[in-house]
């Protein structure tokens, strides 16, 4: 890391964005960098945990020196910067970030390589995953299904009638969002009330009591529904 690149960077974290600007106009180049090989400046205004002071005003600048606003993280995954901003719900950069061009869909998520939205729902982010949608994104029916969104999930069961799995998995997503009405609408559609995700073992129960929905583990609790850890 150049002596510049370090400066940027704790500009950035510092939320200052007049010696970002200073270092920008002193050197264009850093709009492109690298600094640690894998993040660009703009995934370092991004990053955890998120909602930086002057986030959106640093994200612009950098944008308009040349920064790649789809640029890729270079390692394990392939997220860009929204994929960052929505995994912190970041509401403001997101916008920002939106409003500079950035692909709303773009895949590479961390979790099934999927879209900003992905990464959103996954993480319990309500307020980005509902600006991304807001915004134009295109929800899966289990991203629907997290968000409450039943009229979406029902339209898109009728055009294409869901495997039994399909089911399952979006219901642990509504109970993973907390979404009452979607949960009703797949349990009434087949979904196992104990299905066990590949990605951790929750139940929808231990799902719904992690998003803190008490009306819907009591729900659940009503349909039989059981704990991971009471399944043995």
């Amino acid at each position: 890391m150049t002596e510049a690149e370090e400066q940027a960077v704790a500009a950035i974290r510092a939320g200052d964005a007049a010696a970002l600007r200073r270092l920008l106009a002193a050197e264009p180049g850093l709009a492109t960098a690298r600094p640690d090989g894998a993040r660009t400046l703009l995934h370092v205004v991004a990053d955890w945990p998120g909602n930086r002071p002057a986030g959106p005003e640093m994200a612009r600048m950098l944008v308009a020196a040349g920064a790649d606003v789809d640029a890729r993280f270079v390692g394990a995954h392939r997220e860009t910067a929204l994929h960052w901003a929505a995994s912190n719900d970041d509401v403001p950069l997101l916008d920002a970030l939106l409003d500079a061009g950035a692909a709303i869909d773009a895949d590479g998520a961390v979790f099934a390589d999927g879209t900003p939205l992905s990464d959103a729902v996954a993480f319990g982010q309500q307020a980005a995953a509902r600006r991304l949608v807001e915004r134009g994104a295109t929800p899966r029916p289990a991203e629907a299904a997290a968000l409450g969104m039943v009229d979406l999930l029902v339209a898109e069961y009728e055009e294409h009638p869901p495997r039994p799995d399909d089911v399952d998995v979006a219901f642990w997503y509504a109970c993973h969002g907390g979404s009452l009405d979607a949960a009703e609408y797949l349990l009434d559609r087949g979904a196992d009330p104990d299905v066990l995700p590949p990605w951790e073992r929750l139940t929808p129960l231990d799902a719904a009591e992690r998003a803190g929905a008490g009306a819907l583990v009591a729900w659940l609790r009503r349909h039989g529904a059981h704990r991971a850890a009471e399944l043995g």
